[in-house]
C-alpha cells in the first residue's frame, strides 16, 4: 500500500515535469521468458502477464495523449523458438485481436488497430482475426495503436522497395522523383504511421534490434532503455521515458 502510494505521487512529480508529449512512442517488450523463468513460472504465463501489462500501458497511453504507439510483439527471428511456445503465442495473439471487436475502450476512444509486419508468415487463423479487428477499427483515427508481428525493420524496407518497383513498371511511379517520402509511403502497406518520436525497450538490453529503422533512427527519436521487464513495467516508468524525449525536445528549443 505505502510503495502504491509513493509510486502514485512520484507518477505525479515525473509528469509535473513533462512539458512535451511524444506523438508516437514505440516499445519493443522485452523480457516476458526472463520475467517467468525468474518468477518459476511456465514461459506462457510470462507472455499472458506480458499482455497484461501491454493493456495498461495502451491506457497510459491514451490518458497522457500518445496518439500512435507502436509494440513490438513478435519478430522475424522469434521464429527461431519452440514449435510449443509459438502454438501458446498464436493463440494468445488471436485471442487478443478478437476482444478488439468487443473492447469498449477501442470504440469509445476511436483507436484504429493495424498489424504492421510480413503477413505470408502468420497462420490464416491468426490472420483472418487480424483482418477482422482492422476492418472494425478502420475509420477511427483518434488513437492509432500499431501491432508489430513477424516483423523486421530491413525486411519492411525490402517489401517497400518491391512495391516501388512494381509501380515503376506499371507506370504509375516516374523513377526520377523517387524520394524518401516515396519509400515512406510504401513502408507498412501503406498504413499511416508518423515517424517515431520515442522508443522504449524493456529488459535491460541496450539495443533496437532492427524496430523501424526508418521511421525511428532516420528520424534521429529518442530512445529510453530500462531495467525491469515487460510484465514488471509501471507508469513511472512510461513516465521515466517520456522525461527523456522532454528534455531532449527542450534542449532542441534552447539550440
Amino acid at each position: 500500500m505505502i510503495r502504491s502510494a509513493i509510486e502514485r505521487l512520484y507518477a505525479r512529480y515525473l509528469l509535473w515535469q513533462v512539458k512535451h508529449i511524444p506523438r508516437h512512442v514505440a516499445v519493443i517488450q522485452d523480457g516476458n521468458r526472463r520475467f517467468a523463468r525468474d518468477q518459476g513460472l511456465d514461459t506462457a504465463v510470462g507472455h499472458r502477464l506480458g499482455a497484461d501489462t501491454t493493456e495498461q500501458v495502451l491506457d497510459w497511453a491514451c490518458e497522457l495523449g500518445v496518439r500512435h504507439i507502436t509494440l513490438y510483439t513478435f519478430s522475424t527471428e522469434n521464429f527461431r523458438r519452440e514449435k510449443s511456445e509459438l502454438k501458446s503465442l498464436f493463440a494468445l495473439f488471436q485471442e487478443k485481436f478478437a476482444a478488439i471487436l468487443t473492447d469498449e475502450r477501442v470504440h469509445k476512444n476511436q483507436i484504429r488497430v493495424q498489424m504492421i509486419g510480413d503477413r505470408s508468415l502468420l497462420p490464416d487463423d491468426l490472420l483472418a482475426t487480424i483482418d477482422a479487428a482492422e476492418k472494425a477499427t478502420l475509420h477511427y483515427a483518434d488513437y492509432y495503436i500499431n501491432i508489430a508481428l513477424a516483423y523486421g525493420g530491413r525486411n519492411e524496407i525490402v517489401h517497400a522497395a518491391r512495391s516501388i518497383l512494381d509501380e515503376v513498371k506499371a507506370g504509375l511511379i516516374d523513377p526520377g522523383v523517387i524520394n524518401p517520402m516515396t519509400v515512406e509511403s510504401h513502408l507498412n502497406r501503406g498504413a499511416p504511421i508518423p515517424p517515431v518520436d520515442l522508443i522504449i525497450r524493456t529488459g535491460n538490453d541496450c539495443r533496437t534490434s532492427n524496430f523501424l529503422p526508418w521511421l525511428a533512427n532516420g528520424h534521429e527519436s529518442a530512445v529510453y532503455f530500462c531495467a525491469p521487464y515487460w510484465p514488471a513495467f509501471r507508469k513511472i516508468d512510461l513516465l521515466r521515458a517520456i522525461r527523456v524525449y522532454d528534455q531532449r525536445m527542450r534542449l532542441q528549443e534552447r539550440m
